[in-house]
């Protein structure tokens, strides 16, 4: 088993509260990390047909017959035990006593925000970091730059990408192409089914699809709804679901203006590059490395690693990006405290002068010091250049 980052942090939690919720999407392994963590607790799978018939007709019996310590796995199935909990924990709030794992948002269920608040912590669950496959120990985010010191064997980034980080695919050593065109619908024909009623789901898919092409971009919905063929509010609705699935996420713009008028809309990226990579039709490392998108989808590597690096260290990612609308922009913007840290994000593997000059403006702008700037590129050396600090892509 690889070990996950995450690991300890569940285990603290348990020892604060009685409930402990571990969502994440779908294959990140979420099943295997309670197993471990926590091999004294009885395990209950709510995917079972007559063990869910049970928990949603009788939720208060099926809570006397698990009493405790337990695991629900697929907890998000049975809404109706959130409000028995609630009366069962209050009873007796013993560490650690129920661990649920669900494969979407909890905090987006009106049953768990209602009967769960100030009873249970929270932790997400991604796909595989880079840290956690080559085994290495990753520092708990702070100053950015520390994240980027990594010094272990350089892989294929091309390879990396269009591979991803979900489990099964390094686990069993399935090919990425055949495994995600599995996910791709279970995911469609299952998950969705249980979030919303979506009657055309081969229309949902296309649009899945057309979300993949808009990676690094500034979020549409109208563009996005006019190419699926369908109206604005179902495009911004089925983001949403994406979203709540932990398919894509969304980078918000940083407020701080240097007299320009701001871009005020989100960025779109993936989770997991090599499902975007599939949505794309990207079936090969080479294919990829003169895809068009290729720069959008490096960006979305070091963007979503960054990210993966704060949740698996039960924290929130103080992430955003910053353009003006005369094009001046930084890739991503690290923020700690009152201290912004910018980071511009190139794919090519040779440093040129003009890959720094954003950083350089932002620097001049903002008065930030230049050497809390970093420079993260497809190239192999770890270097400074104008007093910015340059890493490569594998670095963190």
């Amino acid at each position: 088993m690889i070990k996950r980052i995450l690991h300890p942090y569940l285990v603290r939690d348990a020892g604060y509260y009685p409930i402990v919720i571990l969502t994440g999407p779908r294959q990140s392994g979420k099943t295997t990390l309670a197993k471990a963590a926590f091999p004294d607790h009885e395990y209950v799978s709510l995917e079972d047909t007559e063990t869910r018939a049970f928990a949603q007709e009788d939720p208060k019996g099926f809570l006397a017959r698990h009493p405790g310590p337990v695991i629900f796995d697929e907890a998000q199935r049975v809404p109706e035990l959130f409000s028995n909990l609630q009366t069962t924990v209050d009873r007796d709030a013993a560490p650690g006593r129920f661990v649920l794992t669900g494969s979407h948002d909890f905090l987006l269920m009106k049953e768990v925000s209602q009967s769960l608040a100030g009873r249970g912590g929270v932790l997400h669950l991604l796909p595989f970091s880079r840290a956690e496959l080559d085994g290495r120990t990753q520092n708990e985010p702070g100053d950015p730059r520390a994240l980027f010191l990594n010094r272990g064997p350089r892989p294929d980034p091309w390879e990396t990408i269009r591979t991803g980080f979900y489990p099964r695919i390094h686990d069993r050593k399935i090919p990425p192409e055949v495994w995600l065109a599995d996910y791709v619908q279970t995911y469609i024909e299952r998950d969705l089914r249980s979030l919303v009623n979506i009657g055309d789901l081969d229309r949902f898919e296309r649009f899945l699809g057309l979300a993949a092409g808009r990676l690094g971009q500034i979020v549409n919905a109208s563009s996005l709804a006019s190419d699926a063929g369908v109206s604005v509010d179902t495009a911004r609705r089925w983001l949403s679901i994406l979203k709540t699935s932990f398919i894509l996420f969304t980078l918000s713009p940083h407020h701080r203006n240097f007299g320009k008028r701001l871009i005020k809309s989100p960025k779109l990226y993936f989770f997991d590059t090599g499902l975007a990579c599939h949505l794309l039709r990207v079936r090969s490392r080479d294919q990829l490395e003169t895809h068009p998108l290729r720069g959008a989808l490096f960006e979305n590597f070091v963007v979503a690693e960054t990210a993966k690096a704060y949740y698996n260290h039960r924290r929130t990612p103080p992430l955003y990006f910053w353009r003006d609308r005369t094009g001046h922009e930084v890739d991503l913007l690290v923020e700690e405290g009152a201290d912004l840290y910018p980071i511009e994000i190139k794919s090519g593997a040779s440093v040129t002068s003009d890959m720094t000059e954003g950083l350089r403006w932002w620097g001049r702008q903002s008065g930030t010091p230049q050497d809390r700037a970093l420079l993260i590129y497809g190239g192999d050396d770890a270097a400074t250049r104008n007093g910015i600090a340059v890493r490569p892509w594998f670095s963190i």
